[in-house]
């Protein structure tokens, strides 16, 4: 059955945070590795270790990320848009 939304709905549903779809997938990422489920470790530490249990897949990930957010702050990104957006 589909749903039907109101237009606030709809606009609440918009993401508000610059970089959100590269972040939501590095979020996921260090969320399924081992180093949070069979280490504990919490995903911040995992990223700052630079452990052998996280999958390159999630450090591509965190080069992509900073590399967005890195864009924010370049003066370029005037004329040529944000990365990742």
């Amino acid at each position: 059955m589909p749903n039907y939304y109101e237009e606030e709905d709809v606009e609440k549903k918009k993401p508000q945070l610059a970089c959100h779809g590269v972040r939501d997938d590095l979020k996921a990422c260090l969320l399924k590795s081992d180093c949070v489920v069979k280490q504990r470790k919490t995903p911040k530490e995992c990223l700052r270790t630079y452990d052998a249990s996280v999958p390159q897949e999630c450090q591509g990930l965190r080069i992509s990320f900073f590399e967005c957010k890195r864009s924010l702050l370049d003066m370029r990104t005037r004329f040529r848009g944000r990365k990742g957006y």
